[in-house]
């Protein structure tokens, strides 16, 4: 890497070679026919309302041949890795990033609305949040990126290619994992990039929902953005373009042991080179030879480093584990609406929900559980007298222990993917001042499956007091009403079957529980002996979202039946809402459909 007289940056000779290059720097197969970029168009960049001009940089000119030169009447004083914004024809704004041959070719290949799109979250590897996230992976937001990310990003390749130009770096000038110390010849650099993304794309069993992958593209651009990794900057504007595009591509489920899901960003990193194609929906990838005003990514032209920066990251598991977090904080605030209508279907004692309990034994969880339930339940924080029984069984007496951990857990949880999203964590990791490449571990991700593992089991302990609850209702001696809720002949069934249901995806429940952090592997012929699994917790806790909704729209079913049948049934609108949505009539019927609305209901219910 060399500079520019005044120090911009300048890129390594050889760096704009790559494997069938079209004008504009993209990757065309052979025999594609699609269009590709050319000098002169004019793109958008992904979500943020501006544009890129591409433009011809011709030959490398003397920098300060245009110093004495004053900026015409629109332009402004540029230098490498600036931005220039000025304004062109029908109220979109211009964007020019500058490098130290003129405006990058390979600045932007978005094609966005300027204006009146979608809502958008903000991509700037500092403050992605997990409920923008998720409104990205559900296609009900689209990724803006703002300039200062952009420069970041620019800034940490320039400084990867010129730490590369002075020394050794990991992958990129070595093989990779047993390979570390096998020197790669630098004339090979792209060429070993290549096969290494063609040779750890070995992913297996099914392919995984569009949701989740969407999600691992926004963490992965979001991560990319944080300026650690040294990737060339048009992989992110290709992410962030699939995910406005409605495209992506086909991931595998497994292949990822939390020490980097290696299997699928390389097939990602396939299908952004035009290798692999991309998909609109589950299962139908878009066709080859689709026209040429198809709107896909233009595939991006990959240089030396870009393989293992765009490798080595937890995209997937953070994405899967962000999606698990969000699912399981809308069951657990409905939980408060389930739990509050059987307490009083049993009429239960609310001094188990005091708040003076819960501040005497101040855990935060706990304190939150009871005074929603009081809430709900219009009750005072010190409320009256006891119900029918001086103490009700554990399912309602010690809801608040049992549930409040869980919400601590799904907190903790939150805390943990918002600090992995925002930050790099690339092996090699380019140092923020462009000045060090640092081999590390920061791939290893234990505070992921650790945290995991502890909302699976808190979830378990939560659910457990559900199915107890559900029991509880179908008994004469608590309810004052017939055995299973049953109002028909003799013998009836009533609600009888719903405790099989829900202890069959009880038993789901324990199965999610089983610790994935207490597994264990030896890789690489050694070097890699120990590993932290959270990729198989973030898919158990994926797994716990369905179980643990079926418990609960079990017991949700059960309380207003319950309720029905009693002639004071509660004003307090969880009732009202619940007793609206859900099927009418007590006779013995399949129950199923019943099962399926309350399913549904409860994400109406967590925002009661």
């Amino acid at each position: 890497m060399d500079t520019t007289a005044d120090g911009a940056d300048r890129a390594p000779e050889g760096a704009d070679r790559g494997p069938a290059a079209a004008p504009g720097g993209a990757v065309r197969a052979p025999g594609d026919t699609r269009a590709v970029p050319h000098h002169g168009d004019v793109y958008v960049v992904p979500g943020d309302g501006t544009v890129h001009v591409l433009r011809d940089p011709g030959p490398r000119r003397d920098p300060g041949a245009d110093r004495d030169r004053a900026p015409g009447p629109a332009e402004t004083a540029l230098t490498a890795g600036d931005a220039r914004v000025a304004p062109a024809p029908g109220g979109v704004r211009v964007a020019q990033v500058v490098s130290d041959a003129g405006v990058a070719p390979d600045a932007g290949t978005a094609r966005v609305a300027p204006d009146g799109g979608p809502d958008q979250v903000d991509l700037d590897g500092r403050g992605l949040e997990l409920s923008g996230l998720v409104r990205i992976a559900d296609a009900m937001a689209a990724p803006a990126v703002p300039p200062e990310a952009w420069r970041r990003a620019h800034r940490s390749w320039r400084a990867a290619g010129r730490l590369a130009a002075a020394g050794r770096l990991y992958g990129r000038s070595t093989g990779v994992g047993a390979h570390r110390s096998v020197p790669v010849d630098a004339r090979d650099e792209t060429g070993h990039g290549l096969r290494l993304l063609r040779s750890h794309a070995g992913g297996a069993g099914a392919v995984l929902p569009v949701r989740q992958i969407r999600a691992m593209l926004a963490v992965r651009a979001n991560q990319l953005l944080a300026g650690g990794s040294g990737i060339q900057p048009a992989f992110v504007t290709a992410l962030t373009e699939a995910l406005r595009l409605g495209v992506h591509p086909a991931v595998n489920e497994y292949g990822g042991l939390g020490t980097g899901d290696l299997t699928a960003l390389a097939q990602t990193g396939l299908t952004l080179i035009g290798e692999r194609p991309w998909h609109r929906d589950q299962h139908g990838a878009v066709p080859a030879d689709l026209p040429a005003s198809a709107d896909l990514p233009a595939p991006v032209e990959p240089r030396p480093g870009d393989a293992l920066a765009l490798l080595s990251s937890n995209a997937l598991t953070l994405a899967q584990a962000a999606l698990g977090c969000h699912d399981l904080d809308v069951l657990l605030r409905a939980t408060h609406a389930v739990a509050a209508l059987s307490l009083a279907a049993v009429s239960g004692s609310l001094e188990a929900y005091a708040a003076e309990v819960h501040a005497l034994r101040p855990y935060p969880g706990a304190a939150r559980a009871a005074a929603e339930v009081r809430r709900l339940l219009g009750a005072p924080d010190r409320p009256p007298g006891t119900g029918r029984r001086i103490q009700d069984p554990f399912g309602f007496r010690a809801f608040p222990q049992a549930h409040g951990p869980a919400l601590d857990a799904v907190a903790a949880l939150r805390r943990v993917v918002e600090v992995e999203v925002n930050c790099p964590s690339e092996n090699p990791l380019i140092a923020p001042d462009g000045t060090a490449a640092h081999h590390h571990g920061g791939f290893y991700a234990a505070p992921v499956g650790l945290a995991l593992d502890a909302l699976n089991l808190a979830v378990l302990q939560t659910a457990q007091l559900s199915a107890a609850r559900l029991t509880a209702l179908g008994r004469p001696d608590l309810t004052g009403l017939p055995a299973f809720l049953a109002t028909g002949p003799a013998g009836s069934s009533g609600t009888m079957i719903l405790e099989y249901t829900a202890h069959s995806a009880l038993a789901e429940l324990r199965h999610c529980a089983a610790p994935a952090s207490a597994g264990h592997a030896v890789l690489s012929q050694g070097l890699e002996e120990a590993a932290s699994f959270a990729s198989q917790a973030a898919r158990q806790t994926l797994r716990a979202v369905a179980a643990y909704g079926t418990v609960l729209a079990c017991e949700l079913v059960t309380a207003v039946r319950a309720l029905r049948l009693r002639p004071d049934p509660p004003a307090v609108s969880a009732f009202t809402v619940a007793d609206a949505a859900l099927p009418s009539g007590a006779e013995d019927r399949p129950l199923t459909a019943d099962v399926t609305a309350a399913t549904e209901l409860l994400r109406t219910l967590a925002e009661t």
